[in-house]
């Protein structure tokens, strides 16, 4: 199993500060000096933590495709991947350009993550219209036909109930196309995987069974394909924060009550405190051998990789230092 870290590209995402690309950057090069296979940016324009019972309030953030570019030349060895990039946002023809063109440079490290879009208030903001989810679930599906068919070295006529092309050719072409991955969990979206993508992202994980049960949807939805799920690779994203031992688990888990906005950990207080007891229950926390087992659970369903939110927020990292320890203990054990 492959180990991956979100990183932590928001506003109060990075130890409670505000965004900066030099953060990222160091992050991004920390986690590859120390043995991560890969990192993982989202894409939004902006975002606020209502969802997950904080603040209402936009948290500014980097923009996803450039910064995966900058740190795809950063970097050397880790694979740099979106997760996911909104479909709405860009043209499919000029996707698979960009995409083409970031394989090329990267030599060979794009993971290409692609979703419907969900979140409505920068879709409004933007003058996007926000069509309902099985609209926008099948225009992800055409779209990803058309990235596919582009960067296959087609020159492409299609007619779509969303897209019309017209001769478009992507060239020069990468020797290998990058994968091409769907972030989601809807019976809908896991036929749409079914039926384009390479790869399936679930997050976040909330429990396992929850995990085993959209397996089990999955699987179906496989077959309504004419597909062999093991032919999808499968990758899930996990918060977690892990310590040398007890203490310093808790340890930094204070730290993180400390450094995460207001009502977030308001979800695990027990008798007035944040419970340290049940922030465990619902994130995998603890000693690198106590987070290496429950990670092995979902190696053992098929799972090709973890990708690690160090945290209780998608993409945070309350401090620097929980970076280094999941690299260097916990990945080569997965391994």
């Amino acid at each position: 199993m492959k180990v991956g870290l979100a990183l932590p590209h928001y506003d109060t995402s990075l130890a409670g500060r505000d965004v900066s690309y030099e953060a990222n950057e160091r992050i991004a090069l920390q986690a590859e000096q120390s043995g991560y296979d890969s990192i993982w940016v989202s894409d939004h324009l902006f975002i606020d933590w209502g969802k997950y019972g904080g603040p209402s309030d936009p948290q500014g953030s980097l923009e996803c495709w450039t910064t995966m570019s900058a740190l795809a030349a950063r970097t050397k060895r880790v694979r740099v991947g979106s997760l996911a990039l909104c479909n709405d946002f860009r043209n499919p023809a000029l996707l698979a350009k960009m995409a083409a063109t970031l394989q090329l440079l990267s030599g060979g490290r794009l993971e290409l993550g692609v979703g419907a879009g969900w979140y409505e208030p920068e879709y409004r903001a933007s003058g996007i219209t926000f069509d309902r989810a099985g609209r926008r679930i099948e225009r992800l599906g055409e779209s990803l036909e058309i990235v596919r068919h582009l960067l296959d070295g087609e020159e492409l006529v299609f007619k779509g109930d969303h897209y019309t092309i017209d001769g478009a050719i992507c060239r020069p072409l990468p020797e290998t196309p990058p994968r091409l991955w769907i972030g989601g969990k809807g019976n809908r979206l896991l036929r749409t995987v079914a039926r384009v993508a390479d790869g399936w992202n679930f997050s976040w994980l909330g429990t396992v069974e929850t995990y085993e049960e959209r397996l089990r949807a999955f699987a179906r939805a496989c077959e309504d394909e004419g597909r062999e799920p093991d032919s999808v690779a499968r990758s899930v994203g996990v918060k977690a924060l892990v310590g040398s031992d007890d203490a310093d688990v808790r340890r930094r888990f204070q730290r993180l009550v400390e450094r995460t906005p207001s009502g977030l950990m308001e979800a695990f207080t027990e008798g007035g405190e944040v419970s340290w007891e049940s922030f465990r229950r619902s994130h995998f926390v603890g000693s690198v051998d106590e987070v290496v087992d429950r990670l092995g659970g979902l190696k053992e369903l098929g799972v090709e990789e973890v990708i690690l939110s160090l945290g209780t927020l998608p993409f945070q990292v309350s401090d620097e230092e929980d970076v280094g320890i999941v690299g260097t203990e916990v990945a080569p054990q997965l391994r």
